[in-house]
């Protein structure tokens, strides 16, 4: 198996090399080359989440080093569950926030690291992890990567648009991790991790990858959420369920779209966003525009140019562009108000408490099938604890945090602040590896 750049698709690389460079030279994203075609069959005797990500990812590893050591990695991704609930009227809930940090991404955060970690054990100079995050992903990232030898990371997140538990979350690492205060928004964050793979001084300065779902380490195993979700469907009622999964970057969506691909049962797959609309407005008028981000309660997907797009675009581009892509999936735009009512609601609709994410995915749902004459699996993906200035006040009592949040909401400390430049967050990250530094050690 073989990934290659969006931009240049006669460059193909290695899954090891597309891990740890994350981006393309020529600043395109890597995909896999194909799919393969694993139908459910294929996944016989697999009943557990770690055998089913083992099968799914294996031939998206032939012929790397990392095949070898595949079964290690794929236990090393869980080690906590990932439920699938019915809550009535043809709908579950796929929960994916009882990792470390309450969030989804540590599946694949956990993935990436367990991989970079074994393919730099004895390099003669560390691997040096750029993450952006909107709240999630950062987090994720740390706790993922924390203390693994070889391997140092940097987090940028944009200050004052993360809830205040998602920022003590950011700030709560140290050794290998540093995290940064951006004054911007998260597209601003995104753009200096780019800027930076593209800058001949950090490239100089360091061995450069990325956590981001720019990198396809981060894609492959969330697509195994899917897989094990939609067997468990499958197998218990013959059925392919429709998912709807709440959608910024795009990096869980496209995911999700991946295993549909490699042949698993699932039915229609949608897209749920909030007011920010680069996904709706591309399948509505077939071009395609960045835009200003908007904030809004679901604030992890506060994205103006989802990097993913570019992935997306690329794999329909020979099939009909917009049109196919219309074809392909669904998009639903969710207001700050929709939000407030699903949170609101959902304890007696539901029986649930929703976060302000995953909320746009009940509204998703409720708008494309009032009269529920479908099955259909929601995507939870962040714990409501997360963002309690927007839940707690909704649903009337405080919402309970999970002891792996708490732990680390208790060691926050201050960070760097800088502005939306590489040069200013170079004079931090720089400034850390001299080799008199002793901040942050």
């Amino acid at each position: 198996m073989q990934y290659l750049s969006t931009r240049t698709p006669a460059h193909r690389v290695s899954l090891s090399t597309a891990l740890q460079d994350g981006l393309a030279p020529d600043g395109g994203l890597y995909v896999p080359e194909r799919f393969p075609t694993l139908g459910p069959e294929a996944f016989a005797g697999c009943t557990t989440i770690e055998a089913v990500a083992e099968r799914l990812l294996r031939p998206f590893a032939e012929g790397d080093g990392l095949a070898d050591v595949l079964p290690g990695i794929c236990e090393a991704m869980f080690g906590f569950p990932v439920p699938l609930r019915e809550i009535g009227r043809g709908t579950s809930v796929l929960e994916l926030f009882h990792g470390p940090t309450a969030a989804f991404k540590d599946v694949g955060a956990r993935f990436l690291a367990d991989s970079l970690a074994r393919l730099n054990e004895g390099a003669a100079q560390p691997l040096t992890i750029l993450v952006a995050t909107s709240g999630d992903t950062g987090a994720a990232v740390a706790a993922a990567f924390w203390k693994k030898p070889n391997v140092e990371v940097v987090v940028l997140y944009p200050k004052g648009k993360v809830s205040d538990r998602q920022e003590q979350q950011l700030t709560g690492w140290s050794d290998n991790v540093q995290t940064v205060a951006v004054r911007g928004v998260f597209d601003d964050c995104q753009t200096l991790v780019k800027e930076a793979f593209q800058d001949e001084a950090w490239q100089e300065r360091l061995r450069l990858s990325s956590a981001n779902s720019i990198n396809i380490g981060r894609l492959l195993p969330q697509m195994t959420y899917y897989a094990y979700a939609s067997l468990r469907h499958w197998r218990a009622h013959g059925t392919r369920p429709n998912v709807i999964v709440p959608s910024g970057n795009l990096g869980n969506g496209l995911a999700c779209l991946y295993a549909r691909e490699c042949g698993l049962p699932i039915g229609e797959v949608v897209f749920a966003t909030n007011e920010n609309r680069p996904v709706t407005h591309y399948l509505e008028t077939g071009e395609y525009e960045a835009f200003e981000t908007q904030e809004t309660l679901a604030t992890a997907m506060d994205v103006g140019n989802p990097s993913n797009m570019e992935r997306l675009r690329h794999h329909y581009s020979d099939s009909g562009g917009a049109e196919a892509l219309h074809d392909a999936i669904g998009a639903e735009r969710v207001t700050d108000e929709q939000i407030e009512r699903h949170v609101r609601q959902g304890p007696e609709a539901w029986d649930t408490v929703w976060d302000p994410h995953t909320a746009t995915a009940v509204e998703a749902r409720e708008h494309l099938d009032p009269d529920d004459e479908h099955e259909w699996i929601l995507v939870a993906t962040a714990h409501p604890a997360k963002f309690p200035e927007v839940v707690e006040p909704l649903v009337g009592h405080a919402v309970d945090v999970p002891e792996p949040l708490a732990e680390v909401m208790a060691r926050s400390h201050p960070v760097p602040e800088v502005d939306p430049t590489l040069s200013a967050v170079a004079d931090v990250v720089f400034e850390d590896r001299r080799p008199d530094a002793t901040e942050h050690a």
